[in-house]
């Protein structure tokens, strides 16, 4: 058996009012989610907690965001959580910033090697 990257989904989150890293990233991975209904892993036959999913964020303060949070925003799967320098931080004019998170969720699941399938299989 060997993991099959199946899908990736994008997304972007924002907080307009409170600087929270977490909040924008949590907000981007709502938005990648909602883009879709997966079902990929019926076709393969397997459980969608059978599912191995990246979380992929990126925002301009990743010390800032809190993981164990952003991982709850999936509904099933195992899943890693991964924050690296990115999005953007847009300063307003009556100080502080508005912050946008951008988001990766890469889906795999865990195929037999060599197995051919679909509709030429």
């Amino acid at each position: 058996m060997a993991l099959k990257r199946m899908v990736m989904e994008l997304g972007m989150g924002t907080d307009l009012q409170g600087e929270n890293y977490t909040k924008a990233a949590c907000r981007a991975v709502h938005n990648a989610l909602r883009q879709n209904s997966l079902h990929v892993y019926d076709a393969f036959g397997v459980s969608r907690d059978d599912m191995v999913v990246e979380i992929i964020i990126g925002v301009a303060k990743p010390e800032q965001v809190d993981v164990d949070e952003v991982s709850k925003m999936l509904p099933y799967g195992s899943r890693t959580v991964r924050v690296e320098a990115g999005g953007m931080d847009t300063p307003k004019e009556s100080g502080g910033v508005t912050v946008m998170a951008n988001a990766a969720i890469i889906v795999f699941l865990d195929l037999p090697e060599g197995k051919k399938w679909g509709a030429a299989a």
